[in-house]
């Protein structure tokens, strides 16, 4: 599986997404072909909860793709309602410090 498939997978059982993308962003970087990613998280779970505390709640369920395998993670977190006017950003270049960076 690959590290995309798996990171869907993740998110698809933690939450009832009405909407869910990961994108891997890899190809922007210079650090391997499954390190950066986007994800896109639309589910009435982030209901009540102040942007942070979704943030934690993704952190925690991809804990190990984190801590061992992804570099980088853009994490974009909507409830039903916020996602009918979501904007979503591009994500920021990378400044990981690989030699192939300067």
């Amino acid at each position: 599986m690959s590290m995309l498939e798996q990171i869907e997978s993740k998110l698809k059982n933690a939450f009832s997404c009405e909407h869910l993308e990961v994108i891997n962003e890899s190809h922007m970087h210079s650090r391997g072909t499954e390190s950066h990613f986007k994800v896109i998280v639309v589910s009435n779970d982030f209901e009540g909860k102040r942007l942070l505390q979704c943030h934690r709640m993704i952190n925690e369920v991809l804990a190990d793709e984190l801590a061992n395998h992804i570099h980088a993670l853009a994490i974009h977190t909507y409830t039903k309602t916020q996602w009918k006017n979501a904007d979503i950003p591009n994500s920021p270049k990378c400044l990981g410090g690989s030699k192939f960076d300067q």
